[in-house]
């Protein structure tokens, strides 16, 4: 089959997944596709700019799930929920790449026009809202960071130690507020929180 930018992304997402970020090598997605590591440097220049289109690939496609988002809201809702719809696509599309937080991290490094494309509106829904301007990119970036480092800590694949009783009543003497004031909120719950407090923040910009 004959090689294209699309094939060659589809097999470097692939091998992402089970290599990670600094695993990933040219020769590794070649083998995926049957062919010479060379060959690639046809349609492609190096790892980085594949890492580049891999970006912007889930970019797009976070883009798009936060149109058809924005799309289905009633007419009667509010910039926060414009924010809340936005910010819940993008992190379900990262979710859906394992790997992908890691992507997202490294976009605004490659210029990429999927990235590119979500602070754009982002900052257009900020604007509309009436964030002074001087405050709207370090929101929307805040906004962004925010949903990445979330999604990264979901992605991270660490083994829980075992604690035994004497060791938890050890760290709840020691750390009360952490054990005893920390609600048990499903992942989904705790990230529309943590939305809903940047809006907050984002509101008391365009009371003052």
């Amino acid at each position: 089959m004959k090689l294209t930018k699309e094939r060659i992304v589809d097999a470097g997402m692939a091998t992402f997944a089970e290599v990670g970020y600094h695993g990933l090598s040219m020769r590794q997605v070649a083998e995926r596709l049957g062919a010479h590591a060379g060959s690639l440097y046809y349609h492609v220049r190096n790892k980085n700019d594949l890492l580049a289109m891999m970006a912007d690939r889930v970019c797009g496609q976070a883009y798009d799930a936060g149109t058809a988002a924005l799309a289905a809201l009633p007419p009667e809702s509010t910039w926060q929920d414009e924010i809340e719809v936005q910010a819940t696509a993008l992190r379900r599309v990262i979710e859906r790449h394992p790997g992908g937080a890691i992507l997202l991290a490294e976009s605004p490094k490659t210029l990429s026009p999927g990235a590119l494309s979500i602070m754009e509106r982002l900052l257009r829904t900020l604007s509309a809202a009436g964030v002074p301007t001087e405050h709207r990119i370090v929101a929307a970036d805040t906004l962004l960071s925010h949903v990445t480092g979330f999604v990264l800590q979901e992605q991270a694949t660490f083994e829980i130690p075992a604690v035994t009783a004497e060791t938890y009543a050890d760290l709840v003497e020691r750390f009360p507020h952490v054990f005893e004031e920390a609600p048990r909120l499903s992942q989904d719950e705790k990230f529309r929180r943590s939305i809903h407090l940047l809006c907050a923040a984002f509101n008391a910009l365009i009371k003052r």
